[in-house]
């Protein structure tokens, strides 16, 4: 729960799940009933994180997960100082698309990274600062690809890993859920995006109580 007067919701899920299309559609709700919204991402979110960014993506060294996790928390410092912190402070509501969960997912359950290191980075860095609600966009692993597929351009360096990756990666979204169900609502991710839109707004409302009627 972060400390701020804002709203901090983080939308998870794997390669293809829709997080920006949601996200647009959370968002221009909330501006039609004149919240102060911000919208942002990671890695990235911020000049310098968003040059982390371009490491850890567009890059093709094999870093190491532990490699991996480092750059993804200086990132989130950085992120944290200069948008998420000051956004809460003056009471927006911020969307971001991935957060730290996306670093346990993909760095610990999905390429083996001791949940222990991760953890202790998630204190240093994170430090309280953290969502009040995550929707965890659930889509198969053959869907995320598909619609990658027809996206077209370039693949970034997670969208190109493995099946059996990807299979790991979904699973460990669903183990977070479970983990931390106060916090977290997964969402069928795999129908039609005006329907998961209706399940995101009820998954606000219930959890948020000062969402705007």
């Amino acid at each position: 729960m972060n400390a701020g007067a804002g709203h901090f919701i983080t939308f998870e899920g794997g390669e293809g799940a829709g997080k920006t299309t949601q996200i647009a559609k959370l968002a221009e709700v909330l501006e039609q009933r004149g919240r102060d919204v911000v919208r942002t991402r990671e890695p990235g979110g911020s000049p310098a994180a968003e040059e982390i960014r371009g490491l850890l993506l567009h890059h093709e060294t094999s870093w190491e997960p532990l490699s991996e996790a480092l750059l993804h928390y200086a990132a989130r410092c950085e992120h944290l100082r200069e948008t998420i912190r000051p956004a809460l402070a003056r009471g927006a509501w911020v969307l971001c698309d991935r957060f730290s969960d996306s670093t346990l997912a993909y760095q610990g359950y999905a390429l083996g990274l001791n949940r222990d290191a991760i953890e202790t980075l998630e204190r240093l860095v994170v430090a309280g600062t953290g969502p009040d609600l995550t929707i965890i966009l659930d889509v198969s692993p053959n869907v995320g690809m598909a619609r990658l597929g027809k996206r077209g351009g370039d693949k970034d360096r997670y969208e190109r890993m493995d099946s059996d990756f990807h299979v790991r990666l979904r699973d460990g979204f669903l183990q977070i859920a479970r983990e931390s169900p106060a916090r977290c609502v997964v969402v069928d991710a795999e129908r039609d995006p005006e329907a998961v839109h209706k399940d995101v707004l009820t998954a606000v409302r219930d959890k948020l109580r000062t969402f705007p009627g």
